[in-house]
């Protein structure tokens, strides 16, 4: 009988459920949407409800799309959006207000409380992290502070990001836990004694009892139990935080090794090895996951927009109809004819941190088209992350050597030539870009025996374009010079 393993990918907008045979073959993928909240400018909310009905919903239509049975799935790996914060009662299983999304900015005069008060380095050292709004400490500090009657039920409360909230429903409410790659985005765990921190617990008045057990990203955390179109007893077996599920999935799994996800925004990361390494270029320290007693560490940048810019272009300036119209219009012209655009619409991230930078556009002529504005775009994503990788061989010592992509952008040829050509490193597209639910896939088919080791897995990782550079370096050198001259401006 063929094995199966179920992934559910849990992301901002929607969740996706995959299906995973023993050979690696993705025979069901379902998508469902959720509503986003906005209560607010700079607030962001999700009801968790709605986000555990998109996930049965997904599962449900996955199996029946597969045309298994339940009972042939071996195991459960989840991958989730991760600094998104849940807060619910222990007893009853019901939230106790709106998850806070990681976008969320309501936490920023708190952020810059604990900065003017000199703790940041305290919390860069114990963390890897910068203290921003972005991560979930400062989000369960303001519902502990906000929620009424929350910190008189701390004995019934439970905290957890979103895989936390998933096992614990799929288990029926028997298993509180978390993985250290999500446990690191909270600004309360220690990444090198790799437990929760009193110290940071205390500097944001958080109580460790509502806080779930840690363990590893690969091993079994419970069993399913009680849950519509599911089998009691089918194993929860593996975890990890979206981005660092993509650096598994593309088994990145030597140092140095490097992945690009490119979708609403992009993120980065670069596999170091067994031991952290601190950042002074503004990138964030982070765990990449556990696996039999072993923790892997990566640096990690992010940019708040990549393909969210090209949406700006069809839905805000209406110079395409559709996204994949932009490499087309791009391909009009030799080069941006001088226009560059830093696309920080939303703020820049790493190696910024500048929340209160805004869109800026500099370069423009009379002869200036669409065609150079849209293949400024590209240029502007892609010069965005050069930033990133800049900053990670700064700190690392070391150059990349391997630069995988996936997301959706990567569909987008010009573009990945493009950052091929400004890194002057090779840039590789795998055949199965669906990496993020594949690395949870991996982590549970590992912890049930599906899989021996990340090792068998590299042998099923194969290519589907890989991108040279074309042009020398130097062609690039006035670009970049330009690109820094108008982040300045930004």
């Amino acid at each position: 009988m063929s094995k199966y393993l179920l992934s559910i990918d849990q992301g901002t907008t929607g969740s996706t459920v995959m299906v995973v045979d023993e050979n690696i073959r993705i025979v069901a993928k379902v998508n469902e949407e959720f509503p986003q909240i906005y209560p607010q400018p700079g607030w962001v909310e999700h009801d968790p409800e709605a986000i555990w009905n998109s996930v049965t919903v997904a599962i449900g239509k996955a199996i029946s799309l597969a045309d298994i049975s339940a009972n042939e799935i071996v195991g459960i790996g989840i991958t989730n959006q991760r600094e998104t914060t849940v807060l619910w009662n222990k007893n009853d299983g019901r939230p106790l207000h709106n998850a806070i999304v990681w976008q969320d900015r309501r936490t920023a005069e708190l952020c810059q409380s604990l900065k003017d008060d000199g703790r940041e380095a305290d919390f860069r050292h114990r963390t890897g992290l910068v203290l921003d709004p972005y991560f979930s400490g400062t989000k369960l500090r303001w519902l502990l502070d906000n929620v009424p009657g929350a910190r008189e039920k701390i004995g019934e409360l439970a905290f957890g990001t979103v895989e936390t909230y998933l096992v614990w429903r799929l288990t029926g409410g028997k298993t509180h836990i978390t993985e250290p790659s999500n446990a690191s985005r909270t600004l309360l765990f220690n990444i090198h004694e790799l437990d929760w921190d009193k110290t940071l617990l205390d500097a944001l008045a958080i109580p460790r009892e509502i806080l779930p057990e840690v363990k590893s990203s690969s091993e079994v955390y419970g069993v399913t139990q009680g849950m519509a179109g599911l089998p009691d007893g089918i194993p929860i077996a593996g975890a990890a935080g979206d981005q660092q599920a993509a650096l598994f999935g593309q088994a990145c799994f030597d140092v140095g090794d490097a992945k690009c996800t490119y979708g609403t925004g992009a993120f980065l990361l670069v596999n170091t090895g067994t031991k952290p390494v601190a950042s002074d270029s503004g990138v964030l320290t982070t765990v990449a996951w556990q696996i039999a007693g072993q923790t892997t560490y990566a640096l990690e940048g992010s940019a708040f927009i990549a393909g969210a810019a090209v949406q700006w272009l069809r839905d805000g300036l209406g110079l395409i109809k559709s996204a994949p119209e932009i490499e087309a219009l791009a391909k009009g012209v030799d080069d941006s004819g001088g226009v560059v655009f830093v696309p920080a619409l939303a703020g820049l991230g790493a190696p910024h941190w500048r929340p209160d930078a805004r869109g800026t556009i500099v370069g423009i002529t009379r002869g200036t088209t669409s065609a150079h504005l849209a293949r400024a775009t590209l240029e502007g994503i892609a010069l965005s992350i050069c930033d990133l990788v800049e900053a990670m061989n700064e700190d690392s010592g070391n150059k990349l050597n391997a630069f995988k992509v996936d997301g959706g952008a990567t569909a987008n040829n010009l573009l990945m030539q493009i950052q091929a050509d400004l890194l002057q490193t090779e840039v590789v597209r795998p055949q199965i870009t669906e990496t993020t639910a594949l690395g949870a896939a991996f982590l549970a088919g590992i912890a049930t025996g599906v899989w021996k080791s990340p090792q068998e897995i590299t042998q099923s990782w194969q290519p589907d374009k890989r991108f040279t550079p074309l042009a020398d370096s130097t062609e690039h050198a006035d670009l970049r010079e330009r690109w820094k001259r108008a982040v300045g401006l930004a």
